[in-house]
């Protein structure tokens, strides 16, 4: 099911984004769905982020190690999240917890105090098998631009 998942977000983005070399928020959001688990309650949280990507206004990603990554979709539209040049997370003694905990923008709308946006449910992310997809569409991407098989 993952593999055709994939499949068919190659070929949308393959279709949607050969002029930007891109994928949209809505595509990268899409392919981070298809390697999340299950969602769970909380993630321990060490104090400050490896990383992190936004997935449209009400999604993201945020790495906690190289290697251990959550997706956390937000309870609704989290302002300026789309070019937020930082973020932060609240959490309780160590736990970032879903329906409790906030993502706050850093450094958006000049003059406005952050908008804290609620976490509504946190996923953990197979990260290499994310990795493995993102490295198969740049491939299919490159692939594409080489044969002029551009839209």
């Amino acid at each position: 099911m993952k593999r055709l998942a994939i499949a068919l977000l190659a070929a949308a983005a393959l279709a949607g984004c050969a002029t930007t070399g891109r994928l949209s928020s809505s595509e990268r959001l899409e392919l981070y769905r298809a390697h999340a688990g299950a969602p769970v309650k909380d993630f321990q949280y060490f104090g400050s982020l490896n990383g992190w990507t936004e997935l449209g206004d009400s999604a993201l990603a945020v790495w906690t190690k190289p290697s251990e990554a959550w997706l956390l979709s937000l309870s609704g539209p989290c302002m300026d999240l789309s070019y937020a040049p930082a973020i932060s997370v609240t959490n309780m003694m160590g736990r970032v917890s879903a329906k409790f905990d906030r993502v706050i923008v850093r450094g958006g709308s000049p003059g406005m105090a952050p908008i804290p946006c609620r976490i509504d449910t946190i996923q953990p992310l197979d990260v290499k098998a994310l990795r493995a997809s993102e490295k198969e569409l740049r491939e299919a991407k490159l692939e594409a631009r080489e044969s002029g098989q551009q839209p």
